[in-house]
C-alpha cells in the first residue's frame, strides 16, 4: 500500500513507509536560488549544444616589443631578466659559445636531461651543431613573458603545432625556460624537455 498524504500546516507532509520516518517538505526557495538554479540550467544547456564553443583555446600571441617585458622597478631583478635574456640572444641564438663564461657558472646545474650540467658540459653539447651567427638585437624566438622574483627569471615562448586531431588545423601553445642566478651569473636552469 502507498503512503498516504496528509495535509499539515499548509504544507504537505509524507511518510516513509520503509522506517516511519517523517519527510520534511522543501523549504521555500527564494528569488536568489531561482535565479542561481536558472542560470546553472541555462549554463548546462549551452555547453550541451555548443561543445566545441566551451572547448576552443584563446591563441597565444608573442610580445609586440621586448623592452617592456625586460623593466622592473627593482633594479636586480632588471638586470637579473637582462642577463639571461642577453645569454638566450646571444649565446643560445647567436651560437657563440666562447661568450658562455661571461654568462653561465663554473658549476651551472642543469635539469634538462639531454644537456650535461656544467658549463664545460654545456658548452661540449651545444657546439655539436651552434656555429657562431649574428648577434641579433632581441631574441628571436616568439617570446611570450619574462618574469622575474628573487633570483629566479622565467622566459616564457609561444609554439604553433599542427593540431593532431586534425592535420589541417593548427594550435598554440607554450614553454618555459627558468633560471636561478647567483652572483650575477646563471647557476641553475630548469625546462619541460624529456629525454631523446
Amino acid at each position: 500500500m502507498l503512503p498516504s498524504a496528509n495535509v499539515a500546516s499548509g504544507a504537505i507532509a509524507a511518510c516513509d513507509p520503509w522506517n516511519a520516518r517523517r519527510v520534511e517538505p522543501a523549504r521555500p526557495q527564494t528569488l536568489e536560488d531561482a535565479v542561481r538554479r536558472t542560470l546553472f540550467a541555462l549554463y548546462l544547456a549551452l555547453a550541451a549544444i555548443s561543445p566545441a564553443r566551451s572547448l576552443a583555446q584563446v591563441r597565444v600571441e608573442p610580445a609586440a616589443t621586448h623592452e617592456s617585458l625586460l623593466a622592473s622597478h627593482d633594479k636586480r631583478l632588471a638586470a637579473n631578466k637582462r642577463m639571461v635574456y642577453d645569454f638566450w640572444r646571444i649565446v643560445l641564438e647567436g651560437g657563440h659559445l666562447d661568450q658562455a663564461g661571461k654568462y653561465l657558472a663554473d658549476g651551472y646545474i642543469q635539469h634538462n636531461p639531454n644537456v650535461p650540467t656544467g658549463r664545460a658540459g654545456f658548452v661540449e653539447f651545444f657546439s655539436k651543431f651552434a656555429k657562431p651567427g649574428p648577434i641579433e638585437p632581441t631574441i628571436r624566438a616568439p617570446l611570450v613573458s619574462i618574469v622575474a622574483e628573487r633570483d629566479l627569471v622565467v622566459l616564457g615562448f609561444v609554439h604553433e603545432l599542427a593540431d593532431p586531431a586534425d592535420a589541417t588545423k593548427r594550435y598554440t601553445t607554450t614553454s618555459f625556460d627558468m633560471f636561478r642566478i647567483e652572483a650575477g651569473r646563471i647557476a641553475e636552469h630548469w625546462d619541460a624537455d624529456r629525454k631523446e
